[in-house]
């Protein structure tokens, strides 16, 4: 994630000390492997799908996500380090070895997440997961009400924009939700696999069918570079792994978060989503591609100030 780094200008970020310490990220995905980038960083392993204590990620999307978010860095030295590398990560398994998951796994998960947020702190959710068209799920269905209770109990939620593009209306499902916040792809010009296929401009568009603008934000997705798992084929070394889509730019958002919070603690989840609009740069693309625009992570920390020079 060196390119993921370098761009977002996280080393400088880093070096002012905002590293996400003490910030709970909670992941809903495929579960975790143990890798030595994030085996001293999971604080807790809730699993819907086999009840198991022990974690573990039969299927890979989880771990390399999870990766993104918080990973130390350790296996590559430092070279594909996390945006939050001193964040905690909480894992709730809410997919299969396919990567597929049932509803009422999900909102289980999500239930857990909340009767746990003030044990963990938990301050933020990501969702790099989404499934179904939004006309056969309304604004009133029960997945997208169990995910807006986490926003409703001062989560900052950070879901997947979808790879279904470049069709309008093409946002997943939970990403469909008025509150949350929904995250695309920005580079995703460049021609890649995800999932088997090989896809370009795939990132997922609004509006939804309510007009609700979608995604908010948009960062980088392509050939993202994280912690692999057992099932992985694409290596780079034996540790890393790389993928593609818009379940890769949500960590990038949700570990921008986690430095934005421990920095600002007292924020809300409305003023981080505020912060987002007020800070985005403006990329050149369509509204219902790139939203307000694409994540800038100095101007998110420093909004009306320059960076400092040194600590």
């Amino acid at each position: 994630m060196n390119r993921v780094l370098r761009y977002y200008h996280i080393p400088r970020l880093h070096q002012l000390g905002w590293t996400g310490t003490g910030i709970g990220v909670a992941v809903l995905d495929t579960g975790v492997s143990r890798h030595v980038d994030l085996n001293e960083k999971i604080a807790c392993f809730y699993d819907t799908i086999g009840g198991k204590s022990e974690y573990y990620d039969d299927n890979g999307h989880g771990t390399h996500v999870m990766g993104i978010i918080g990973g130390s860095g350790t296996a590559s030295n430092g070279m594909y380090r996390g945006i939050a590398p001193d964040c905690h990560l909480i894992s709730v398994k809410v997919l299969d070895k396919k990567g597929n998951g049932k509803i009422p796994k999900v909102m289980e998960g999500i239930r857990w997440i909340i009767q746990n947020k003030e044990k963990y702190n938990i301050r933020i959710v990501n969702i790099s997961i989404g499934s179904g068209s939004q006309l056969k799920v309304t604004a009133d269905s029960d997945i997208i009400k169990s995910v807006e209770q986490l926003w409703d109990a001062g989560l900052v939620v950070l879901t997947a924009a979808g790879n279904n593009g470049p069709d309008s209306g093409s946002v997943t499902v939970p990403g469909i939700s008025k509150k949350v916040i929904t995250v695309g792809t920005s580079d995703d010009m460049k021609s890649t696999w995800i999932f088997g296929n090989q896809k370009t401009d795939y990132s997922g568009r609004g509006p939804t069918a309510e007009c609700v603008l979608k995604p908010e934000i948009v960062a980088l997705g392509n050939d993202i570079v994280s912690c692999k798992s057992v099932n992985t084929n694409w290596e780079v070394g034996r540790k890393y792994t790389k993928k593609s889509g818009t379940s890769m730019s949500t960590p990038i958002v949700a570990g921008a978060v986690a430095l934005l919070l421990q920095k600002e603690p007292s924020l809300t989840p409305t003023q981080v989503k505020i912060r987002f609009r007020d800070t985005a740069r403006n990329i050149g693309m369509s509204r219902h591609k790139q939203g307000w625009g694409e994540i800038d992570m100095i101007k998110l920390l420093y909004p009306q100030t320059e960076l400092p020079k040194g600590r």
